[in-house]
């Protein structure tokens, strides 16, 4: 059914002239008329109160397939910061509803859980917002710090709150469930991360040999992983001795030289750092569209070299490869959020 005959038929059923209806949407009956005969579109901007009025959601009014839906939520959790309540509720009852159905349930699993963090998201933007400003306010006074510390993933000094023991033992799990030929690596790397950041060293060597025969392992990143070992067991000049040797082999590979930036940011060699950030973005120039990882990397060590001008500079570069190379536009969430870090460094 097309728009034109959907609004009719809800018209109707709602029990609404289009007189009534116009009055209630603040616009001409002959609008209506139009709509109703094909002749027009309702405004983007009145489609809210419109499918109100009629009792049924934006995309029921356009009769969206469940797959279509499903796409239109996805493309909304990319390019908005926040959702309103009645759309997240809305969201929320039509995922959970496609749980029951024969729907791809992976997919729908992964927009509720994208749903929940979009939201997850936009409220920690609110918490950091008042925990500082109460914090400036009373820095004597302790509680509004751990909510800092949840809202901005900040560190907490107690081990018992910040060890990686959960997610260290799930991702076991799902090693140990994955029977589908060939392994999948990315449990892998999660279990490792997640290990070596915790120093747990012997169980991460260990993850690492099983790594090494996955038939969809990547070589270049076993030394990264070795490299990292050795710097969580403490032993800086093995571990720059594993980096230099691997550098002959993988010296043009894109992704070495972002691990490798990202090996001296660890190690607060901030200069080289930041020439291996450029050396990738530079190599990443003929796989347009980028990531801008190394620019936001780039971007934070300028800011805690205390270089802001040259941060700011960065966030620049960012905002012009995601608006040329991606096409977000200036209301997108994409862009507010590096607005969002320039408005910070210059207050």
């Amino acid at each position: 059914m097309n728009i034109a005959n959907k609004i009719k038929q809800l018209r109707a059923s709602a029990g609404l002239t289009q007189e009534q209806l116009a009055n209630r949407l603040g616009i001409s009956a002959q609008s209506i008329s139009k709509w109703e005969t094909g002749v027009t579109m309702p405004d983007i901007t009145l489609l809210p109160a419109l499918s109100g009025e009629l009792g049924v959601t934006i995309d029921d009014l356009f009769d969206l397939t469940i797959d279509q839906k499903m796409q239109r939520i996805e493309r909304r959790l990319d390019v908005e910061e926040e959702f309103t309540s009645d759309v997240f509720y809305e969201y929320e009852s039509f995922l959970g509803a496609q749980l029951d159905e024969k729907t791809d349930r992976r997919k729908v699993l992964s927009l509720l859980a994208h749903l929940y963090h979009h939201r997850m998201l936009s409220d920690a933007r609110k918490v950091s917002k008042y925990a500082r400003e109460a914090i400036l306010l009373a820095p004597e006074v302790k509680e509004c710090q751990w909510l800092l510390q949840k809202a901005e993933g900040a560190v907490s000094w107690d081990w018992n709150v910040n060890n990686r023991t959960s997610v260290i033992n799930f991702y076991k799990r799902v090693i140990e469930n994955d029977h589908i030929e060939p392994k999948s690596p990315m449990p892998y790397y999660e279990v490792m991360d997640n290990l070596i950041a915790d120093h747990r060293t012997r169980e991460a060597r260990k993850y690492l040999e099983i790594y090494k025969t996955l038939p969809a392992h990547k070589p270049v990143l076993v030394p990264i992983y070795e490299a990292s070992i050795a710097l969580a067991e403490f032993d800086a000049p093995k571990a720059d001795a594993i980096m230099a040797e691997a550098e002959k082999e993988f010296g043009e590979n894109n992704d070495f030289l972002f691990e490798c930036a990202q090996y001296y940011a660890r190690k607060c060699e901030y200069e080289k750092a930041i020439a291996y950030y450029e050396a990738c973005w530079k190599v990443e120039e003929s796989k347009k569209p980028r990531f801008t990882d190394p620019l936001q990397g780039i971007a934070i060590i300028y800011e805690i070299l205390g270089e802001r001008e040259k941060a700011l500079e960065t966030y620049d570069r960012m905002i012009a490869c995601i608006k040329d190379e991606w096409g977000y536009k200036d209301e997108d969430a994409a862009v507010l959020e590096v607005e969002r870090e320039k408005k910070r460094l210059m207050e």
